[in-house]
């Protein structure tokens, strides 16, 4: 895996990616597959539980070298990553916390994330005083205070409710209007990634592969219930098509 220099392109190629079971054989977890995220651009990689999409979030994210294939980040390859829990050091405060991954961010800078993701009077707060809607906002401001070029999140609102969900996609849709980057997200929520993807990469189970690639028309723009029907029934279309 390297940086691609003057690429503006996430592009990814898996031969396939499969660990040793207790039982001295493989484990299949993703099969053969591809995709390729323009910069800018939101692609939300959906499918059932235990499909390998955290896996192949970590092969981009280099935390895992052990797969057959290719990984090639957009320009810089500076990362930014949200996983599954908020991962916050206990003993420092939120601002601490998200220093840490930027020491050189600008006050002015971090001003401006933490009242648009609703810290501003949170900043000298320990993690054990938040709320786990407020967590996760906080794991969002690390990510995005290193000013990534490319960002990947994990689940970022998993076990939220979901008016507290909504609002912090809402948030979330507002940074990366700011500040346009490379995003790749992992959920299981269809709406979830409606709301917030330019694309959706539909995986099958495991082991993983690509059964459709379903483009959304008005990304991050709030849609009326028959326009989420439709996407729906064309994802649902798409899936049926891919098993034919």
């Amino acid at each position: 895996m390297s940086p691609a220099g003057v690429r503006n392109r996430l592009d990814v190629a898996i031969k396939q990616k499969s660990y040793r079971a207790a039982s001295g054989g493989k484990l299949h977890v993703l099969g053969e597959l591809a995709l390729s995220l323009d910069s800018g651009k939101v692609a939300a990689l959906v499918g059932p539980s235990g499909c390998g999409k955290t896996t192949l979030l970590r092969i981009v994210a280099g935390l895992d070298h052990d797969f057959e294939g290719s990984v090639t980040l957009p320009a810089h390859g500076m990362l930014g990553m949200v996983f599954q829990e908020p991962r916050l050091l206990p003993w420092r405060t939120v601002e601490q916390n998200v220093r840490l991954a930027a020491p050189h961010a600008r006050d002015d800078e971090l001003q401006v994330l933490f009242a648009t993701l609703g810290l501003a009077t949170h900043r000298d707060h320990y993690p054990g005083e938040l709320s786990l809607g407020l967590a996760r906002r906080v794991a969002l401001a690390r990510a995005f205070a290193v000013k990534p070029d490319l960002l990947l999140l994990d689940e970022p609102f998993v076990s939220l409710d979901n008016l507290l969900a909504a609002r912090l996609r809402e948030e979330l849709a507002e940074l990366v209007k700011q500040r346009p980057l490379t995003t790749l997200l992992v959920t299981h929520n269809v709406e979830e990634a409606i709301d917030l993807a330019d694309r959706l990469y539909l995986l099958s189970a495991s082991p993983a592969r690509v059964l459709a690639d379903v483009p959304i028309a008005m990304p991050r723009t709030p849609h009326k219930p028959e326009e989420l029907a439709r996407l729906r029934e064309e994802i649902a279309r798409q899936i049926n098509c891919a098993y034919l």
